[in-house]
């Protein structure tokens, strides 16, 4: 099996592959309104994009929708006394942050990932 954590510093291996989270309002992509693509930092899967993204004022990078319901995948998360539902890279299962009912429509899902979890592309579209 292909190790896809050879790349990544202290924080994106701690995000990723021990289930971290990063301090709100820390992350390189919280409040990022550029247009563009979201990957997975460990695979480079593309999950999210910048038109399904809004602001949560949660502090992290909020998405009502992945690029694909195939390419997140969701686990029960008892941690912290709490359930909740893991939003993990179907690829190579890496965690990305938690789902959660409360987003806008057309879904009402807010999808809460963490910065550290994400390589963002710019759309480089030209006339």
């Amino acid at each position: 099996m292909k190790d896809f954590t050879k790349h990544l510093n202290d924080e994106e291996y701690r995000v990723t592959q021990q289930h971290g989270t990063e301090p709100a309002f820390s992350g390189a992509y919280w409040d990022k309104k550029d247009a563009g693509t979201y990957s997975c930092i460990c695979c480079d899967t593309e999950l999210f994009s910048s038109d399904k993204k809004y602001e949560s004022h949660s502090g992290w990078p909020a998405f009502y929708q992945p690029i694909s319901e195939d390419i997140v995948a969701t686990t029960v998360d008892n941690s912290f006394s709490m359930v909740r539902t893991e939003v993990h890279c179907s690829n190579c299962n890496a965690h990305l942050g938690h789902v959660f009912p409360d987003g806008p429509e057309p879904t009402g899902l807010r999808y809460c990932v963490n910065s550290a979890s994400l390589n963002f592309k710019k759309n480089m579209n030209k006339c």
